[in-house]
């Protein structure tokens, strides 16, 4: 019998239903789980994805994104050939999936990119029992393990209030991570306007627009004489040392991301205040995921393959690595444009992680 689901060269890919899963190029026809351009790349003919997914694609890529879009909603199930597919929360981002493909009685879950914990802006992980899992191992390694997002913002508002004359430049994603900030920030009760990169304004828009409630946000570009003593300041990684940022005076520079776990990496970049706060599931989300899930097969891809396989054939539930090329290394689904610092994560050893997403 044709596999339902196996690795090609351009992704994950259903024969009987002809469509891939985040193909990491243009197809006929692609199930998407999310957003990030690592996984919601522009040019396919037929598009299925969350209502969410659709518009991040179609802000960052132009209306035409794809030739035709079908939205479909948590729970909906759409029949492609003999092949059902149906999306399930992921807890990512905004508009973030797990495809659900079955076919008879016979059920995979691509879990794309996931975590377990709640996050203000995007609906929670809802776990699927299935046959086969397939899991991403970003942070595949047991000495990622992610504090509390409460306890990291908690940092950043005691240094606002420690160094009240100095502006806090946050480098954070501008999909996903910069919300994500801003409404944690919002929750702990920072009412505050919050000044925002170029980069991050229309997807805020966005997410406004789907509920999310960000509180006054005032674009850089309207804030041309401001003294920023005091004040937050979200943008990408990236622009740390760029001449623009001098504007801002003497300030604090914060990084949030799962990488500030490795001392090094913050220290590399000039980060003076490290936030560990990642949008993606640590090594106890992981494993606890394979043991609630026991699946009769777990694929894992893209991060530290090997780690999991271990793991989970430990327990007794098979494993492989499916090594997938073509998704984002950094495990932030968007390496912004920047240095290589910015771009590859340092290993636990300190070292330069291209090759191994570390």
């Amino acid at each position: 019998m044709t596999p339902l689901l196996e690795p090609k060269p351009g992704g994950l890919y259903c024969a009987e239903g002809d469509f891939f899963v985040d193909p990491v190029r243009a197809v006929k026809r692609a199930v998407i789980t999310h957003g990030h351009s690592d996984h919601a790349r522009a040019g396919h003919e037929q598009v299925l994805a969350t209502a969410e997914t659709i518009a991040i694609m179609e802000v960052r890529c132009g209306d035409d994104c794809a030739g035709i879009k079908q939205a479909a909603r948590y729970g909906q199930t759409t029949t492609i050939g003999n092949v059902k597919v149906t999306l399930k929360p992921a807890g990512h981002i905004l508009g973030s999936a797990q495809a659900v493909v079955e076919r008879g009685a016979e059920r995979i879950v691509v879990s794309g990119d996931y975590k377990r914990r709640r996050d203000p802006t995007c609906a929670r992980f809802e776990p699927v029992e299935c046959d086969v899992f397939i899991s991403e191992a970003t942070f595949g390694l047991p000495v990622f393990t992610h504090p509390p997002d409460t306890q990291e913002i908690a940092k950043l508002l005691h240094s606002i209030a420690v160094f009240p004359e100095r502006a806090h430049l946050v480098g954070a994603y501008s999909l996903g991570k910069a919300q994500r900030i801003i409404a944690l920030l919002r929750e702990a009760g920072y009412d505050a306007p919050i000044f925002l990169h170029g980069a991050m304004v229309e997807l805020c828009k966005l997410y406004e627009r789907f509920g999310v409630r960000l509180g006054l946000l005032i674009p850089l570009t309207e804030a041309k004489n401001k003294i920023f003593s005091g004040s937050v300041v979200i943008a990408p990684p990236s622009v740390f040392g760029e001449r623009w940022t001098r504007r801002l005076g003497d300030h604090v520079n914060s990084f949030a991301s799962g990488w500030m776990r490795i001392r090094a990496r913050a220290r590399q970049q000039g980060i003076e205040l490290p936030l560990i706060v990642s949008d993606h599931a640590d090594w106890e989300e992981l494993t606890a995921t394979v043991e609630e899930l026991r699946p009769r097969e777990l694929w894992v891809t893209h991060g530290q393959e090997d780690a999991l396989v271990h793991y989970s054939r430990s327990i007794g539930v098979p494993a492989r690595p499916l090594s997938l090329k073509g998704y984002d290394e950094t495990g932030e689904g968007e390496p912004e444009t920047g240095t290589q610092a910015t771009l590859f994560p340092l290993n636990a050893n300190g070292g330069n992680g291209k090759d191994s997403g570390l």
